[in-house]
């Protein structure tokens, strides 16, 4: 197959475009090396022979890492739209009947992983019994552009535009104190000791609300996420705010208070353009999809 950046002497081959995908994707030899199941120092070679063919450079060697040029990203596109066509003809080959198997890798926060994802899955697990998950919790956008995941839920006012997605529904967080503990009638809320995210969440909609409603409020206790924040209400440390659908999977909840106004977050379902129609990831997009339903 010939590119617009291919030299008229040398034709990239499959092998090739492997490469040059592993290595936008991972952004380091280890990573491309684990991506393509090779080891760095091959994927360095054939690096290195691929830009002697083309006569030009295709990464710019940093201490972050390896940056692709434009002529790399745009080999990377087409070799993603070859990928995916590869992957969904082998699919039409093995006949609609057969079933739906293989990996996908869904990346959510902690706290939707915890109250929203996981009770959806046992009813995926028995529909397609060959379908093999990848769960990552991380506060943090994993790229679906470098397939570093292929499926995203995020709560999110504005999801990126190169992504596919739908609207699953509004989180709405609620304050909850530990269940038992007459939390309700012992003082108000400015004067309880709070449980919260700390400051890697700065923009999350329960701190921007604590902080505009009580802003004397100092958490005694900062953890690193929203199931951080359950659990140490739930430990007895104090109240703090949660998704209402943590209600349904805590049940040491207490809610003290109505679904706070201006303390609201969507949720997407996100998946990559050039891999949403592929057998294994449609099946799982779909399940999510029609399964989540928020309170």
């Amino acid at each position: 197959m010939k590119t617009s950046i291919a030299n008229p002497q040398y034709d990239l081959t499959a092998a090739d475009l492997q490469v040059v995908l592993a290595l936008v994707r991972g952004g380091t030899l280890a990573q491309a090396a684990q991506r393509s199941a090779s080891d760095p120092s091959t994927v360095f070679r054939n690096l290195q022979r691929l830009e002697k063919q083309l006569g030009r450079r295709l990464f710019e060697r940093t201490r972050q890492g390896y940056l692709p040029t434009e002529a790399a990203s745009e080999v990377a596109r087409h070799a993603e739209r070859i990928e995916a066509e590869l992957e969904a003809a082998r699919a039409a080959a093995s006949g609609s009947s057969a079933p739906v198997s293989g990996r996908v890798r869904l990346t959510t926060t902690d706290s939707v992983l915890r109250g929203v994802v996981l009770p959806c899955l046992p009813a995926l697990a028995r529909e397609h019994p060959l379908l093999q998950l990848e769960l990552r919790a991380t506060n943090e956008l994993m790229s679906l552009t470098r397939r570093d995941a292929d499926i995203a839920l995020r709560a999110t006012p504005k999801p990126p535009e190169h992504l596919v997605g739908r609207q699953v529904g509004t989180i709405h967080f609620v304050v909850c104190g530990p269940k038992g503990r007459g939390t309700r009638k012992a003082r108000p809320l400015a004067e309880l000791d709070w449980v919260a995210p700390d400051d890697s969440m700065p923009e999350h909609p329960s701190v921007r609300w604590r902080r505009r409603h009580l802003p004397k409020v100092t958490p005694r206790h900062l953890v690193d996420g929203i199931n951080g924040v359950v659990d140490g209400i739930q430990a007895g440390l104090g109240v703090g705010i949660v998704p209402l659908f943590m209600l349904d999977v805590a049940p040491q909840l207490q809610p003290l208070s109505d679904p706070l106004e201006g303390c609201e977050s969507l949720l997407w379902l996100l998946a990559h353009p050039e891999s949403r129609h592929l057998r294994r990831i449609a099946a799982v997009y779909q399940h999510l999809g029609e399964a989540i339903r928020l309170p």
